[in-house]
């Protein structure tokens, strides 16, 4: 009888070690063991393998409940699993299980992260070309017209590419929300910085169904089935292709002030 085989980073991930993407990241530096030799991207695990991340063994999964929690971040925490680093996510927590967080949030921004220990799903999540959407509250330094807004909306250059078309409307003078598709590193305070505005303050308040509503600062939820069932409804046709480009489009600015592609 043939053995049971899976790739050595989605064997990783589903012992609840780290995420795929971490794991992928610790194979390429030398930091995983397959069979007493170092192990390469594209390596698959078969059962009675032997595999050590940092010198210790990682054992084939349980059938554990999957925990899935939603976060309100304060300013200050780093999100990583890294345990060393003065201020990490995980320490702040101290969850009893291992968990990791989906995807990143600044550590000079608040607000709304999910964790868990569920592999599978934060690779759909966070799978470029999905299209969901993450919201955010974004004080700037300095009064804007809605010319500003506009072109916030229509896509910024940035890190050699465009911003994808994003949704956007005022709520004060300084301040905006603003509605994203992707998550390039510190997107909104470089698409700021393109205009001559510097973000003071920047909360994400929903992630795909899930809002940050009245979690207090610095605590944390489980995701509730139904929850859970929505966010999994939502990734289940997930892609692994990115998106070439972003077409080109017309916005038009609605009743809410929200600038939306028509």
């Amino acid at each position: 009888m043939e053995k049971y085989s899976i790739s050595l980073n989605k064997f990783i991930s589903d012992s609840g070690y780290c995420s795929r993407r971490e794991a992928d990241r610790l194979i390429e530096q030398g930091r995983v063991i397959l069979n007493n030799e170092t192990a390469q991207l594209g390596n698959r695990y078969t059962e009675g393998d032997t595999v050590e991340v940092d010198g210790s063994y990682i054992t084939a999964p349980k059938k554990e409940k999957m925990v899935y929690m939603a976060f309100n971040k304060p300013v200050g925490i780093t999100c990583t699993t890294d345990e060393n680093i003065k201020g990490n996510i995980i320490s702040f927590i101290n969850y009893p299980r291992r968990i990791f967080p989906i995807g990143r949030l600044d550590k000079d921004s608040e607000g709304l992260i999910f964790l868990t220990n569920d592999g599978d799903i934060v690779n759909k999540i966070l799978r470029a070309g999905n299209e969901h959407e993450k919201e955010y509250i974004v004080r700037v330094d300095k009064p804007f017209d809605d010319g500003f807004l506009y072109k916030m909306s229509t896509g910024v250059p940035m890190l050699g590419t465009v911003t994808k078309p994003c949704k956007i409307h005022r709520m004060g003078k300084q301040v905006f929300k603003i509605t994203l598709t992707e998550g390039l590193n510190r997107q909104i305070r470089r698409m700021c910085e393109h205009f001559g505005m510097t973000v003071e303050s920047l909360k994400r308040v929903r992630i795909m169904n899930i809002k940050l509503d009245a979690i207090p600062l610095g605590k944390w939820r489980y995701l509730s089935e139904p929850e859970i069932k929505e966010i999994q409804s939502m990734v289940s046709d997930s892609t692994k292709t990115k998106e070439a480009s972003v077409k080109p489009a017309v916005f038009k600015k609605n009743s809410k002030g929200e600038y939306r592609k028509k």
